[in-house]
């Protein structure tokens, strides 16, 4: 059976949503209506995503917080169990998982993902991160790896195989030593789901380009955001690949301009969670690449607002704006985020998704 992933569609500009597994989703706010990340508002939220058309719903890892008043982000779902219970009660929209690396076996990841993906019928996706935060490889006994990506590649080598070979096989790499390894029922979609790399680094960025569909990143300025893709597709072509670009904001999106810029600056500034924004952006600024240098310095309310993420604030016009300068800088995609989903995202499909249509961006 032939199976084509929703992000294989025609949309120019795939659109989806992200985080709404964790704890205020990116935002690191106090404010009463913020994401509280129950079961019931992540069921309300793929299925307001799935009835509009939106192409995917893609989550974070978590496994510990970033404190603060609220303990950021330390509520978060497991990504395999999650999307299967979103696969169960959706249609259309793609699932995909977010797996940390070094802490998954590549045989328990090969068997979760063709779970969900027989649930899906070919709707999965797997996110492929090597991780960035100490504290929460500490908690599993694991070090950081040196070299993530190098493990990465012998880890998705593993899961391709068990998918592929007819017969039991051996494996001997450097990563993983396996004996007898067979995985069964192998994913509907072949070789496997597709796959994203979220990566801002060199190493991450020659992993996507050799082994993923997309690369999944970041920018500061839309002046600025084509050099990204430049980069990916110049790695991916060396490759004798082609492997999109997608990227993530966070919106405030109201029927005028006044409006939106008023509550960004109160959710992100008046009533940020300060420690927990503290904390996060000394993490990221220490152990991860995933934003410009000066992004850190520059751009607080975007930490607060949506984890250091372009933002996309203004009426529905400005957006859809934002959103074709985003496209013709040559991203396949973005995952949106919001203070709370279910409270925004109905206006955004209304007002943002048809006049996206027109432009010849979505069908």
């Amino acid at each position: 059976m032939t199976v084509m992933h929703p992000l294989k569609g025609d949309n120019k500009l795939m659109l989806g949503v992200f985080s709404a597994n964790a704890d205020g989703g990116l935002a690191i706010t106090d404010v009463p209506e913020r994401w509280r990340a129950s079961w019931d508002d992540n069921l309300n939220a793929v299925q307001i995503a799935d009835r509009a058309g939106l192409d995917f719903f893609l989550p974070i890892a978590r496994w510990s917080g970033f404190g603060g008043k609220n303990r950021v982000r330390e509520w978060s779902f497991e990504t395999f169990t999650w999307a299967a219970a979103l696969a169960a009660v959706t249609q259309r929209i793609g699932l995909f998982m977010t797996v940390h690396v070094p802490i998954v076996h590549p045989l328990y990841a090969a068997k979760a993902l063709a779970t969900v993906d027989h649930i899906s019928h070919g709707r999965a996706g797997l996110n492929i991160v090597c991780g960035w935060n100490p504290k929460e490889f500490a908690m599993f006994g694991i070090p950081l790896a040196e070299k993530g990506y190098d493990q990465a590649h012998e880890w998705l080598d593993v899961i391709q195989q068990a998918y592929s070979s007819e017969a039991p096989f051996d494996f001997d790499g450097r990563y993983y030593k396996l004996k007898g390894v067979v995985s069964r029922p192998a994913s509907l979609q072949s070789p496997r789901p597709v796959t994203m790399n979220a990566a801002f680094g060199g190493p991450g960025r020659d992993f996507a380009a050799v082994n993923c569909d997309y690369l999944f990143t970041t920018f500061t300025e839309l002046s600025e955001a084509g050099q990204h893709v430049a980069d990916i597709r110049d790695r991916s072509q060396k490759a004798g690949r082609d492997v999109g670009a997608y990227t993530v904001c966070h919106v405030v999106c109201r029927d005028t301009q006044q409006e939106a810029e008023d509550y960004y600056e109160r959710y992100a500034v008046t009533m940020a969670d300060n420690d927990a924004v503290d904390a996060h952006m000394a993490g990221k600024k220490e152990f991860s690449q995933s934003h410009d240098a000066d992004a850190y310095n520059r751009y607080r309310k975007r930490f607060a607002g949506g984890a250091g993420s372009f933002p996309l604030v203004g009426t529905p016009e400005k957006i859809v704006e934002q959103m074709v300068a985003i496209s013709e800088a040559g991203y396949s995609g973005i995952a949106l985020t919001f203070a709370n989903y279910t409270y925004e995202l109905p206006f955004f499909c209304d007002r943002v998704l048809p006049p996206l249509k027109r432009a010849g961006l979505r069908v």
